[in-house]
């Protein structure tokens, strides 16, 4: 028997909404066992009446039924055990228990106390707003591809973009430093094309390239882009991990804008019994980790995600989290103008588009097809107004 530990701890908590499938007897189990499984990992019943039992143990909130096989149990946890840093967060949150099946976080209530140890994004929605010159309209983004293009091809079409009034130009995720597009060579080529066509037509798009090298070198990588004037980075927190993201986002000699791809990420969220709700993974863990705008799959294109999995990442976006900022939603993955009155029913104004592929189809060349895109958003934002 473990008795008679005094804790020094405030008495701070932070809560996780997790969904739990199975009847009510094996959920209310199941919830209790993560009360144990996510902090102590220990025989409960040989913990004393002391603090460990008082304020390291996960403590059940409230517990009720959600659908016919789906219970919500809301678990509350201490302040201290998470450490005040996002890996041991994210360890608290889903560690273990992320091995069983029937279990997902739905939902982080996170208290100023906590989220006050967190920089957050460095811009987010507003900023960005402000960054780019656009108080009210949406945002516009675009992919440079196809992967097997060369430094000097990928340059000359971000400069189409560029010209087409897309604010910020990036990488497709898969290119990264290949033979054919080196990312020394490819980031100064880039950047001159995008600045290039802001003086002559008086906008300030950006460049943004995929930071998805190796562990050892991606800080380096990240430094090295700015110095070269990009004008922000795309990271794979999936890939990278969410804290090296999180490392790159505060680094005040970076400061940059941050775009947190979705690569491999979705079999985290693709059963509704499992993993994360799309809200936390896409919404709340990309602001903890600081990225300013997240990218995902929209509904109607190329992957299966639902109308109302897009919803929820809004809500992930933009639910308060104390002193972390919302961020820009940016849906794409086989969109294309037709797509646009039925985003901005679904988003209204706050979304950045992410429109690649689509930009390079039709009669028009890019450049135009930039300027028609930008066209019909602002006049379904208008319609949207009336």
């Amino acid at each position: 028997m473990i008795e008679n530990t005094q804790l020094n701890v405030s008495g701070e908590r932070f809560s996780v909404v997790y969904f739990i499938t199975g009847n009510e007897a094996q959920a209310k189990h199941r919830a209790e066992h993560i009360c144990i499984e996510q902090t102590i990992e220990f025989p409960a019943e040989l913990i004393g009446d002391d603090d460990i039992r008082r304020h390291i143990f996960g403590r059940l909130e409230s517990f009720s039924q959600v659908n016919e096989t789906q219970w919500q149990a809301v678990i509350s946890y201490a302040l201290e055990i998470t450490g005040t840093n996002l890996p041991q967060t994210m360890n608290v949150i889903f560690g273990n228990i992320s091995l069983q099946p029937g279990v997902q976080v739905n939902q982080l209530l996170l208290p100023d106390s906590f989220t006050q140890h967190f920089k957050g994004p460095r811009f987010g929605m507003q900023g960005l707003r402000e960054l780019c010159n656009e108080p009210e309209s949406p945002l516009f983004c675009s992919a440079l591809k196809p992967m097997g293009l060369s430094s000097a091809q990928l340059a000359a079409q971000a400069y189409e973009f560029a010209k087409g009034g897309i604010h910020f130009i990036k990488d497709d995720h898969g290119i990264s430093d290949q033979v054919f597009a080196p990312f020394r060579e490819r980031v100064p080529l880039c950047v001159a094309a995008v600045e290039r066509a802001n003086k002559e037509t008086g906008l300030s798009c950006k460049y943004v390239p995929t930071i998805n090298t190796p562990a050892n070198q991606i800080f380096a990588d990240a430094r090295w882009a700015k110095e070269q004037g990009v004008g922000g980075l795309m990271l794979l927190p999936g890939i990278s991990g969410f804290d090296t993201m999180r490392c790159i986002a505060d680094d005040d000699e970076i400061a940059l804008p941050i775009l947190g791809h979705p690569s491999l990420l979705g079999g985290m969220v693709s059963s509704a019994q499992s993993g994360y709700s799309h809200a936390v993974l896409f919404g709340q863990f990309m602001r903890l980790a600081g990225a300013d705008i997240s990218i995902y799959p929209n509904f109607g294109g190329r992957f299966s995600f639902s109308r109302e999995a897009c919803l929820n990442i809004v809500q992930g976006t933009s639910c308060d989290m104390g002193t972390i900022k919302p961020i820009f939603p940016s849906p794409g993955g086989g969109m294309n103008l037709t797509s646009v009155p039925e985003m901005i029913e679904a988003y209204g104004k706050d979304i950045m588009f992410l429109i690649g592929g689509a930009l390079h189809k039709g009669d028009q060349g890019v450049v135009e097809n930039c300027q028609e895109l930008r066209q019909l958003v602002n006049q379904q934002v208008r319609l949207l107004a009336k």
